[in-house]
């Protein structure tokens, strides 16, 4: 029986597995033995995140965020500007002041919006005919017009959407939520990501890292194609008693291993990581099982086109996970910034809104219907807007000093639109909510007060709005 005493002259893990690395194939994504398995010779450790630091009563338990990648219009979608008609072509007036964009400073001249707009809902929220089903949920929509941020590019707004700073090392917001609120089950990850699209999101894996702390806490990334996730099911050879015996040296091994390297949080993950998989090779196959969802259903969320199938394959996964406790759950539309409209935005904005808005609608509807919604928020947006000026004759360019984001459910109160940007949609200019006070936002709503969930990092209280935050709380539902 291999021995926890380091100086007991027995062989080292490494030595071990040199040594009897032919028997390992089997182990991969393997965990310990389930809790209720009587005779257990492995003490299962306490999930590392269990903690909670709920300060007030929450109106949501979980976030569903729809990032759309590479920054939608907000002038062509929820923010619409009458000045942009009277001003087409001409340059921007002076009073705007200078203005710096992606691709430099810009004179180029205002372009007007093609869009159609109607009045929706019983609050009369505006929405463009590019979101004809979206505009049907519009009473359960907080429409926020008067979001800005510091990311002027793709990867610094990216980076700061989802971890607050536009360089990278900072843990993600499904990060902060995961460490503060827990998880509501053992056997599916907290934080799941999904990305849609023939593209990779710009920074990676650093928008769903955890940072500088454990990296228990990091997201769960879900295939694009075949399983959503991966060796989930034993090999054949391996018989279950064969497993339960491999499982229990393995776990030996790693806590050895572990035990005298207390800092290395990686390998603490990796043997949680273990002992989640063992449990999802039970649980996981049912969750993301889209199989058992009626026709009507795979309708609802458009799986019946092939236009919105993809993402509304994504989205269906989303709800199944939420309804069995998963805390955050992040879907990418358009990974590789698809949304990026520097030319040609009626051809670009017409397909992804084409491929987002039926499944969008479809997973509030559904959500809605099965007594969710209340308790799921929902967020929409993407790193940045576009500028009101055209791009190449007929595109927008990146516009960080005001776009549109909206949330729904979790306790907001919809049919409503908060803030506002200039006449023609440069800037935010009232009620301006910074990326810091969308994160506070989201805290709030989920029943945390961002200034009290604190994680010291090198002897410095580190906090997600990075002190400068606040709760937008005008959009909470009395």
């Amino acid at each position: 029986m291999w021995t926890k005493n380091a100086n007991s002259g027995g062989l080292s893990r490494r030595q071990i597995l040199l040594q009897t690395g032919g028997g390992f194939g089997a182990l991969a994504l393997a965990g310990l033995l389930p809790q209720a398995r009587a005779g257990a010779a492995v003490k299962r450790p306490v999930p590392a995140a269990s903690s909670k630091m709920v300060t007030h009563p929450a109106r949501a338990k979980s976030v569903i965020f729809l990032f759309m990648d590479g920054g939608p219009s907000h002038l062509d979608t929820f923010d619409p500007k009458p000045a942009l008609e009277k001003l087409a072509g001409k340059p921007i007036p002076e009073s705007f002041g200078r203005v710096i964009t992606a691709m430099g400073e810009f004179d180029s001249p205002i372009m007007a919006s093609k869009r159609q707009w109607k009045q929706h809902g019983e609050g009369g929220l505006w929405v463009s005919d590019w979101l004809p089903h979206t505009a049907q949920m519009a009473d359960e929509l907080a429409v926020i017009r008067s979001c800005w941020t510091n990311g002027i590019n793709h990867s610094g707004g990216i980076c700061q959407m989802n971890t607050g700073s536009q360089f990278a090392g900072r843990p993600s917001l499904g990060s902060w939520v995961t460490y503060g609120l827990g998880t509501e089950n053992e056997n599916l990850p907290a934080f799941v990501v999904m990305q849609e699209g023939s593209g990779r999101v710009i920074n990676g894996a650093r928008n769903w890292g955890a940072g500088f702390m454990p990296a228990v806490y990091q997201g769960t990334t879900m295939q694009k194609k075949g399983p959503p996730f991966t060796d989930l099911i034993p090999p054949e050879h391996v018989a279950p008693p064969q497993q339960r015996k491999q499982l229990e040296f393995l776990t030996e091994l790693n806590r050895h291993h572990a035990a005298r390297r207390e800092d290395n949080t990686d390998l603490e993950a990796r043997i949680r990581s273990f002992e989640l998989a063992y449990q999802m090779q039970s649980h996981a196959p049912e969750a993301v099982d889209l199989s058992q969802e009626t026709a009507e259903t795979h309708k609802l969320y458009g799986l019946d086109n092939e236009k919105t199938a993809s993402y509304g394959r994504n989205l269906l996964m989303a709800r199944r996970l939420v309804e069995r406790g998963v805390r955050f759950v992040q879907c990418y539309s358009g990974a590789g910034s698809k949304w990026d409209a520097h030319s040609n935005i009626e051809a670009n904005h017409d397909r992804m809104c084409g491929s987002t808005d039926l499944p969008i609608a479809g997973l509030l509807k559904d959500l809605k219907r099965r007594g969710l919604l209340e308790q799921t928020l929902v967020v929409w947006g993407g790193e940045f807007g576009r500028t009101p000026m055209s791009e190449k004759g007929d595109g927008r360019d990146h516009n960080p000093t005001g776009f549109t984001m909206w949330m729904a459910g979790g306790g907001v109160r919809g049919g409503q639109a908060y803030g506002t940007t200039d006449d023609v949609g440069l800037h935010a200019v009232e009620d301006r909510l910074h990326v810091h006070d969308i994160h506070s936002t989201i805290l709030h709503l989920m029943g945390v007060d961002h200034r009290q969930l604190v994680y010291l990092h090198k002897g410095r209280p580190e906090r997600i709005d990075q002190n400068e935050g606040r709760a937008y709380k005008e959009i909470v539902a009395s």
